[in-house]
C-alpha cells in the first residue's frame, strides 16, 4: 500500500465481520476522506466497486457477494476494493456544513486517489446507477487505468429538466425532513425494498446534490478503450438510460443484459442473473470460476453454460470483440 504523490493519504484499519475484510480511510486530493473496504488477496487483480446514492457497499453488493457462485468467481480472481462515498459508511457522522459539496469530477478523482493509495495500476470496475456514472466518468478521465466496466442500471446523460427539478424538490424534502415521507416513497420506487438509515440524510443530501449537477458523458463513451457489460432490470426507472448508453458505446466492446422481473438494484434483487454474463465477460480476460475440486490451486476451468443468450457465448463475445446484444434473463 502506498501514498499517492498527488494527495495526502492516511489509513485507519477497522476489522469487519461481514465479509471478513478490512476498512481503510483514504484522504483524497479534494480534502475529504472515503472509506474503502478491502477483501481478498491484494496480490490479485483489483476490482473496484461503487454503490448507488444512499447505499454503502454492504447494502448495495452483499446480495451479489453472498451468492456463492458469484463470490467464488470474483474473489477467486480479484481483490475487491469497495469504495463508500463520503458519509455513506456504516455509522457515518454528518458531514460538517462547512465542507464543500463535491462535483462529479471530484468523485471520479477520488477513485484515482484510492488507486494511488493502494498502488494499483489498471482495474476492473463494478458500479450501480450513480456509482456506475462515477466509474464511467473515471474511465473517461483515466482510460489507461480501467480494463473493464460492469455497470448496473447506469446513468450517462446529464439530468433532464424534469429530473433536475424533481431532484431539487427531493433535496429540499431531504434537507428539511430527512429520509421520511415523500423521500422514502422515492426510495421505494427506486429500490423497491431498500430503505435508508435516517441518520445519514444530511450526507445523502450532499451526494445527491453532486449527482444532480452531473454532465453528459455521451460524447466520451466511444473513446473508452475498455469492454463494458451492462445490466438493467426491465422495471428499472433507468432502463432507457441503460439502452442509450449501450447505443453510444463502441459496438464491438459492449453487451447489454436485461433482467426480467427486476428493478434497478440487480445486485440485490436478482444477483444470480448476473452470474453467467459476468463469467463469460471475464473469460475474455482469461479469468474463470473454479470448480469445487479446483479451489486447492488446480488449473481453473469455466462452468457449463445455462441461462444465457447464445450470442454472448460466441467466440467474438468471449474475446476482445464483445457484441452489443440484448439478453433477457429470467430467474425462476
Amino acid at each position: 500500500m502506498g501514498e499517492s504523490s498527488g494527495s495526502a493519504s492516511f489509513s485507519v484499519d477497522v476489522e469487519r465481520i461481514s465479509f471478513g475484510g478490512k476498512e481503510h480511510l483514504v484522504r483524497t486530493r479534494c480534502g475529504s476522506a472515503v472509506t474503502v473496504a478491502v477483501y481478498g488477496d491484494e496480490d490479485k487483480p483489483a476490482l473496484i466497486t461503487y454503490p448507488d446514492v444512499g447505499l454503502n457497499y454492504l447494502s448495495c453488493f452483499q446480495g451479489l457477494f453472498f451468492c456463492p457462485e458469484a463470490a467464488s468467481l470474483l474473489l477467486h480472481n480479484f481483490c475487491i476494493y469497495h469504495i463508500n462515498p463520503q458519509g455513506h459508511e456504516l455509522g457515518a457522522a454528518p458531514i460538517p456544513s462547512d465542507v464543500p459539496v463535491l462535483s462529479v469530477d471530484d468523485l471520479a478523482d477520488q477513485v484515482a486517489d484510492v488507486l494511488d493509495f493502494f498502488s494499483l495500476g489498471s482495474v476492473m470496475c463494478l458500479g450501480v446507477t450513480v456509482g456506475a456514472y462515477v466509474l464511467t466518468l473515471f474511465a473517461t478521465k483515466y482510460r489507461e487505468r480501467v480494463i473493464g466496466l460492469m455497470l448496473v442500471s447506469p446513468l450517462c446523460k446529464a439530468p433532464s429538466w424534469s429530473e433536475w427539478l424533481y431532484n431539487k424538490v427531493l433535496l429540499n424534502l431531504l434537507y428539511y425532513y430527512g429520509t421520511r415521507g415523500l423521500f422514502k416513497e422515492y426510495l421505494l420506487q427506486r429500490y423497491f425494498s431498500k430503505l435508508l438509515d435516517e441518520k445519514q440524510g444530511e450526507n445523502i443530501w450532499r451526494f445527491l446534490q453532486s449527482i444532480n449537477e452531473r454532465h453528459d458523458l455521451t460524447d466520451s463513451l466511444r473513446k473508452l478503450q475498455c469492454r463494458t457489460l451492462i445490466f438493467v432490470g426491465e422495471n428499472s426507472e433507468f432502463h432507457e438510460d441503460a439502452i442509450h448508453m449501450t447505443t453510444k458505446l463502441d459496438r464491438r466492446h459492449c453487451a447489454l443484459v436485461e433482467v426480467q422481473d427486476c428493478g434497478s438494484l440487480v445486485t440485490e434483487e436478482q444477483p444470480y442473473a448476473m452470474l453467467m454474463p459476468m463469467e463469460y465477460f471475464l473469460m475474455g480476460y482469461g479469468l474463470y470460476r473454479p470448480r469445487p475440486y479446483e479451489l486447492s490451486g488446480s488449473p481453473r476451468s469455466p462452468l457449463s453454460p445455462c441461462c444465457i443468450s447464445p450470442e454472448l457465448l460466441s467466440p467474438e463475445s468471449m474475446g476482445v470483440k464483445l457484441k452489443p446484444i440484448k439478453t433477457r434473463v429470467t430467474i425462476n
